[in-house]
């Protein structure tokens, strides 16, 4: 076997190895972002994770921490129970609300 055929096959192996972890990291994403949920009025701001309505285009854009219309995701279940400033409920929403004066 000469140098060249080493170097190629090392090189093959390294893809291969590169590519079967790439698609196990992308299944772990997938399943992670199942037990996850948009929750409305609890991200700092700057922090939202998309969605920050006018004058805003999407993720770290939120002008103000808990913005009503700005979300953030959670872990599944936990939003209703995130303390939040703005929120008539005083928790997350799972929907965009107007906040409270």
């Amino acid at each position: 076997m000469t140098t060249k055929t080493r170097s190629l096959s090392a090189a093959t192996l390294v893809l291969a190895l590169g590519s079967a972890l790439s698609l196990s990291a992308l299944t772990n994403t997938a399943h992670a972002a199942d037990d996850m949920q948009k929750c409305f009025g609890v991200a700092e701001a700057g922090k939202n994770d998309c969605a920050a309505g006018a004058g805003t285009s999407c993720a770290g854009t939120s002008k103000t921490k808990d913005q009503a219309d700005a979300w953030k995701l959670v872990p599944a279940g936990t939003c209703t129970k995130t303390p939040s400033n703005t929120s008539p409920t005083g928790f997350g929403q799972e929907a965009a609300f107007a906040a409270k004066s």
